[in-house]
């Protein structure tokens, strides 16, 4: 299985892009972790937000494949704990089928991408920077890995 984190930006602070692949390069093949970056759209007095948004979801699920299981970061999505996550993890292991997490740009994702979505996940309450969003999904889907197979790294009780 390849676990696609399809979001919106292409220039990040280095630390964010180090951070994204420290945690895929420490994942296995059976869950190989890849980005794929999608340009934002220009925001312009003249180009409303709402043109935006859907220029950027348009490119987001053109990067989707039919039969990927697509998950959306999205704030109002269901929360998580890391052992639940680990649990949504082993059962898309099963299923065999690719995944793909899309992350929003500035301004969030389309009814489009939600809508496409079969799961919404929300990380926190907070509003997150979309760089570092890129982190801490990589960072849980290394923990969920590591509960799975009973590795040190997540420390639960």
């Amino acid at each position: 299985m390849r676990i696609k984190v399809i979001a919106v930006g292409t220039r990040l602070p280095g630390w964010q892009q180090q951070g994204f692949q420290e945690y895929a390069r420490r994942l296995p093949r059976e869950c190989a972790l890849q980005l794929t970056e999608i340009p934002a759209a220009t925001r312009t007095r003249s180009k409303p937000t709402k043109q935006a948004i859907q220029k950027e979801s348009d490119r987001l699920l053109a990067a989707v494949a039919k039969n990927d299981y697509v998950v959306a970061l999205d704030q109002p999505g269901a929360q998580y704990s890391s052992e639940d996550l680990s649990g949504l993890l082993a059962t898309w292991l099963a299923q065999g089928r690719d995944l793909a997490m899309l992350i929003g740009g500035a301004d969030g994702l389309s009814d489009a991408c939600k809508s496409r979505a079969d799961l919404r996940w929300s990380l926190s309450d907070l509003t997150l920077p979309h760089g570092l969003v890129r982190v801490m999904v990589a960072e849980q889907v290394y923990r969920a890995w590591s509960i799975l197979h009973g590795h040190p790294y997540h420390r639960g009780e």
